[in-house]
Parts: structure tokens; C-alpha cells; sequence
């Protein structure tokens, strides 16, 4: 009896489709970048509405000298695992060249299975429709300037200015 009413429940809520998605990017490392990049470009897929705010140390996703050349953080992170899923020590990480090598294998893996380069990502996003923004407090507390940042970036903008683009129903906010 009880299946039954549950059912019947589900039947009549009206499913709404999400219409628009607001990430925030706040790490630097290849991993995190990435994270944003295939949720934001999925998004746009789907033609959900797609607005990327970098900020803090995920700027180096949109900062041309930098975005890359990522690396991921081979000290301090768990899910770091070595070849046949053994789990990576942590005071191999800092040896002089081994996240240089950690990263340059997780960029040809990338490679290897067509995932385009950040400065590429960044351009099927807004090609798809989405808009890239870089935190204004950031920036400036890095001293950049928007010449420093990809061209795909639309606006520095506060994280104030964020909030109100992610208003309205059926929004999500991510944080990556």
C-alpha cells in the first residue's frame, strides 16, 4: 500500500530541468582545473546556462603563462596512487622533479584519451556559450591584469557581481 502511494507521488511532482550552473574554481592544480572545465563545458553541452568564476590560486586555470602548465599536488593528497593502484608516499612527493614527472604523466594520459588543453577548453566553452570571470580580489591581490589572463575571460568581476548572475530558480553552485 505504501509502494504504491510513494508512486503515485512521483508521478504527479513535475520534473524541472536545471537551467543554469555558477562554478567557482579556486585551486591551481591540473585536477581541479580539469574538474571545472568538464562540468562547465558539460553544462554548456546541455545547453544548461554556464558561469565559471576563477578566483584565488584557480586562477592559474586562466592565467596565459600558466594554464598550460598545471601540475598536480603529489604531497598531501590521498588519492595520489602509483602505477598498479599501490598508494603513493607521501615523501616521494617532494623529491626535486617528481611532480614534474607526476604531472607530465597525468598530461600525455590526458593526451592520450583526446582532452584538450586548458587554453582549447576554455574556447568550447565559450564557443558553447558559456562566460569565464576572474575574481577581481584575486587579481588584484596577485597583481595581475585582464592582458594576463586568457582571452576567453569576458570580465574581472567581484565575487558580489558572482552571486548576482547565479540568482534565480533552478540554479546550482558549485564549488570546485
Amino acid at each position: 500500500m505504501e509502494t504504491k502511494n510513494i508512486e503515485e507521488k512521483s508521478q504527479t511532482i513535475e520534473k524541472k530541468p536545471l537551467e543554469k550552473v555558477c562554478i567557482i574554481c579556486a585551486k591551481g592544480s591540473i585536477e581541479d582545473v580539469y574538474a571545472t572545465l568538464v562540468m562547465a563545458n558539460g553544462a554548456v553541452m546541455e545547453g544548461i546556462e554556464t558561469n565559471v568564476f576563477f578566483t584565488f590560486f584557480g586562477l592559474d586555470g586562466i592565467t596565459k603563462k600558466s594554464m598550460n602548465h598545471l601540475h598536480t599536488a603529489t604531497t598531501g593528497n590521498p588519492a595520489m596512487k602509483m602505477p598498479g593502484g599501490l598508494p603513493f608516499p607521501t615523501m616521494l612527493g617532494g623529491l626535486p622533479g617528481v611532480e614534474s614527472a607526476v604531472s607530465g604523466m597525468m598530461r600525455k594520459q590526458m593526451e592520450e584519451l583526446d582532452i584538450p588543453p586548458v587554453d582549447e577548453f576554455l574556447e568550447m566553452i565559450t564557443a558553447g556559450g558559456g562566460t569565464i570571470y576572474a575574481c577581481k580580489l584575486a587579481v588584484d591581490m596577485f597583481k595581475l591584469k585582464q592582458e594576463d589572463l586568457s582571452d576567453e575571460v569576458d570580465s574581472i568581476i567581484t565575487i558580489g557581481q558572482f552571486y548576482e548572475l547565479c540568482d534565480g530558480d533552478r540554479t546550482q553552485i558549485i564549488f570546485t
